[in-house]
């Protein structure tokens, strides 16, 4: 059972889906149109608590000219599309408000080139990021943004994701030198060629990068790439109290250590981490450390490191050279969406996420805390520490209303401290449908209004991922 986010709960309206559409579709796509009740559910429901959603047909593209296609067919009958890449979205991103067609890119997986002495490649959107680490390996590259699941490039640049390495590498914002884009008109759009600046008109690669597919449709992305590092470090260190942590991480930072990776995890994350993965570290405040470099440059960044955790209250670091063990490591902090979900049976989950200045970090995350406790929910917090980025997950008994109440009550108190602190809402998940309110109290109406002046310019009938971003 899922129940709609009581402040996000959209309207939904006809397609202008019917038999002849369909029959359209058909001809045209063949076995890749597809209507059947099970895949039109699989693509009309979310890793998230929003009620599904199901589109009136889904659609595997396999090349740009088929997504070409395809929004010329849909424009011509006033269909709704929704661009679909793995699912892994938390805010209801690929839900179909309207029915209408889902796009399913997961077929166009091809690395169309790497140009290794320029570090950088080009991908379809359908391309994994654990899939192209694999291929990337062998001539010494990686692509460093790391969200947790694997997710497409084509949705991680329609979201604009970031993740672990982030405090390093950045955000999709600064990994993308260039996008394929399909627009609602039809046309087929570069947005930018592949050097490393440019000067040369507006900056079309960022307005696409996190439009959640409501401008266009990215079919391939250029990329950044790095050098894998000569040595990686992981280590594990538990802390006494919240603030230790996140102040050992703003000393590392403020004296320059090239942090990799630092994510924490309070104690509830850590007693879900244990049980999931089958660990046995201390359920208290923990960073998880990863550091790249030459081996003396990591020696030099570990020990540093390890002195400011001390002098703030960690405990014994828990050191892992060894790929295996980081990656068993990196798995378990993968995997923490579902460990926390599972802390309770049959729970569905509710995650939610902001970002505020690191200094304002401990502040934010102890009153969060404070509220999930008065309200007497259980909730595990993580986040990425050296970025001022953290998740709440809440698992939530489907059965029991009250408690999704309760929940978008904490949320909402939870935006507006992080609003209070010149935060965000949302540092990486994005809009979508369950973040709309929150997007005017940040930016304000001014600020909306032009972003919704841009989606009338570039989608005047509202085909494209209708319902996100804004209210319809």
């Amino acid at each position: 059972m899922h129940i709609d986010h009581p402040v996000a709960a959209p309207a939904v309206r006809p397609s202008n889906v019917d038999a002849a559409f369909l029959a359209r579709l058909s001809d045209r796509f063949g076995e890749d149109c597809q209507t059947g009740q099970a895949i039109r559910d699989q693509h009309g429901k979310s890793e998230a608590h929003f009620t599904p959603m199901p589109p009136d047909a889904v659609v595997f593209a396999r090349s740009t000219q088929d997504v070409a296609d395809l929004v010329n067919l849909c424009r011509a009958a006033q269909v709704p599309i929704v661009p679909y890449g793995a699912g892994t979205s938390i805010e209801g991103h690929t839900l179909a408000v309207r029915g209408g067609v889902s796009i399913n890119l997961s077929n166009m997986t091809r690395i169309v080139s790497v140009n290794a002495e320029d570090f950088d490649c080009t991908v379809e959107a359908g391309v994994r990021r654990e899939e192209l680490n694999l291929y990337l390996r062998d001539q010494g590259l990686f692509f460093p943004i790391d969200p947790g699941a694997n997710a497409t490039i084509g949705g991680m640049a329609a979201t604009r994701a970031s993740g672990t390495n982030a405090v390093r590498y950045g955000t999709m914002r600064e990994a993308v030198l260039s996008l394929t884009v399909v627009t609602p008109d039809g046309k087929i759009v570069r947005t930018a060629q592949r050097a490393r600046k440019s000067a040369a008109g507006y900056d079309l690669t960022r307005l696409f990068i996190g439009s959640e597919g409501t401008l266009g449709i990215i079919t391939e992305v250029t990329l950044r790439l790095h050098a894998i590092p000569e040595m990686i470090s992981s280590a594990v260190c538990g802390f006494d109290t919240l603030r230790g942590a996140v102040d050992a991480v703003v000393q590392s930072i403020q004296i320059g250590v090239p942090l990799a990776r630092v994510e924490i995890l309070d104690d509830m994350q850590m007693r879900a981490v244990n049980r999931w993965s089958k660990l046995d570290y201390p359920e208290v405040t923990t960073l998880f450390f990863e550091f790249h470099g030459s081996p003396a440059g990591v020696a030099e960044q570990v020990e540093t490191v390890r002195e400011l955790a001390a002098a703030n209250g960690g405990g014994d670091f828990q050191w892992s050279n060894l790929p295996e063990e980081r990656a068993r490591l990196w798995k378990a902090r993968h995997e923490a969406y579902y460990a926390a979900i599972n802390l309770r049976a049959g729970a569905v989950g509710w995650t939610t996420d902001v970002c505020v200045p690191i200094s304002r970090l401990p502040d934010c995350i102890e009153e969060t805390k404070r509220d999930i406790a008065e309200a007497g929910l259980m909730a595990a917090i993580l986040g990425h520490v050296g970025d001022g980025n953290f998740h709440v997950i809440f698992p939530i008994d489907p059965n029991r209303p009250e408690e999704f109440v309760a929940v978008a009550a904490i949320n909402d108190r939870l935006v507006a401290r992080a609003l209070a602190m010149d935060g965000t809402c949302t540092g990486e998940h994005g809009i979508g449908l369950g973040k709309q309110s929150s997007l005017v109290a940040e930016l304000g109406e001014d600020a909306v209004a032009m972003m919704r002046m841009i989606k009338q310019a570039l989608d005047p009938d509202g085909l494209f991922n209708p319902g996100k971003i804004f209210a319809a």
